[in-house]
């Protein structure tokens, strides 16, 4: 809640330093950059940072806005699939990251995350086959990843490996800059 209070004034503060601010321009409208249709804000971008903030509802929405202007594409069957998993709508995200990867089979992010999938329901065997896959594909050059592998593979050579586990969560990447971590309940 306070992140949301903060963030409401953020934008009322960004808004008002804007060319214009809050004052009227044609007619009786106000003038407010960026707001109900625009096509230069980056719902992606803006959908990312809400996952970063914990905002994981409003990430959806911010996610579905962008699949509406852009498609559904690599990035935004991704996206939304990352979101529908911290909401715990495992058979969603599954879905969505399995589309993901088979529009683009050399997109490693898709690929991690829906071995984090496979991992939260259970069949590891088939994750450990997902990671190796995103672990290729990027070449071995996301720590996340190569983490990730490393702990399926460990669970499954020992089922009830659990030791450590709740220090090192597998973890959810995205294409670009940062990533997402997600706690195993196992």
């Amino acid at each position: 809640m306070r992140n949301r209070a903060l963030m409401l004034a953020a934008c009322a503060v960004l808004t008002a330093c804007g060319p214009g601010g809050f004052a009227p321009s044609k007619g009786d409208r106000v003038f407010a950059p960026g707001v109900a249709g625009s096509s230069d804000i980056d719902g992606l971008l803006i959908g990312h940072r809400l996952m970063a903030a914990g905002e994981y509802e409003l990430a959806l929405r911010a996610y579905t806005r962008a699949a509406a202007q852009q498609g559904l594409n690599v990035d935004t069957l991704s996206a939304l699939g990352s979101a529908n998993l911290k909401l715990g709508r495992l058979n969603q995200a599954e879905r969505l990251l399995r589309r993901a990867t088979e529009e683009d089979p050399t997109f490693a992010a898709a690929w991690n995350n829906l071995g984090v999938i496979l991992m939260e329901r259970g069949k590891t065997a088939e994750a450990a086959q997902v990671f190796r896959r995103a672990f290729a594909t990027d070449n071995g050059n996301s720590d996340e990843i190569r983490d990730n592998l490393r702990l399926a593979l460990a669970k499954l050579d020992d089922p009830l490996h659990t030791d450590g586990q709740e220090n090192e969560p597998f973890q959810l990447v995205r294409r670009g800059t940062g990533d997402y971590v997600i706690l195993s309940t196992q």
